[in-house]
């Protein structure tokens, strides 16, 4: 069942989400049709389109046509998932931390960001390597509570530990209120501790 239920073969890497209207293009790759569209509308390049992941180029455009037999894999998932009156679990044991943006199969977790407060699966956290306003964004191993690891004081992650007083703490309180303290990298003190 999990080969079944590979999420690379149901949903779209430009919306991240299962495929609507799927259409393959000439290199076997598959899209929602819209996202395609889109896509190629605001990167029409002389007439010339390319896909989105392996950078192939066609021309002229390609002429889309609905793909039925994944669609219809498509519509049976969905109801699958509403059968079972729960999310379908890909790559995940039990006790695994979920991405909070896959909506129809749930991948397991691999980084949380500190700045948006959620975690991704390797496919949604794409958008924060390549989108230049996400690339700052502190991205850490993927974690639950993620507000505990986020200074109350400074909204800044707490990368520091302060032994002196025995908590963690973030870059700006080490300036502050713990100027003069005895700090180190908390990844340090939590090795020494283990």
């Amino acid at each position: 069942m999990e080969g079944l239920l590979d999420t690379e073969e149901f949903c779209c890497s430009i919306c991240l989400d299962l495929l609507k209207d799927p259409v393959a293009i000439p290199c076997g790759h598959s899209y929602c049709m819209e996202c395609i569209n889109e896509y190629w509308k605001k990167n029409d390049h002389v007439g010339v389109f390319s896909c989105p992941q392996c950078a192939q180029t066609f021309s002229p455009m390609p002429v889309l046509n609905r793909n039925t037999i994944l669609a219809e894999m498509v519509e049976k998932l969905k109801k699958l998932e509403l059968l079972g009156d729960s999310q379908i679990y890909d790559n995940c044991v039990p006790g695994d931390l979920t991405c909070d943006f896959c909506t129809s199969i749930k991948q397991k977790a691999v980084k949380s960001c500190l700045v948006c407060l959620a975690s991704y699966c390797q496919n949604h956290l794409q958008a924060h390597y390549k989108s230049p306003a996400l690339k700052k964004h502190k991205l850490i191993e993927a974690s639950v509570n993620l507000q505990e690891k986020i200074c109350p004081h400074h909204d800044k992650y707490l990368e520091m530990y302060c032994r002196t007083d025995q908590q963690c703490i973030c870059l700006l309180c080490v300036m502050d209120d713990h100027k003069g303290h005895d700090t180190v990298p908390a990844a340090m003190e939590s090795t020494k501790k283990q």
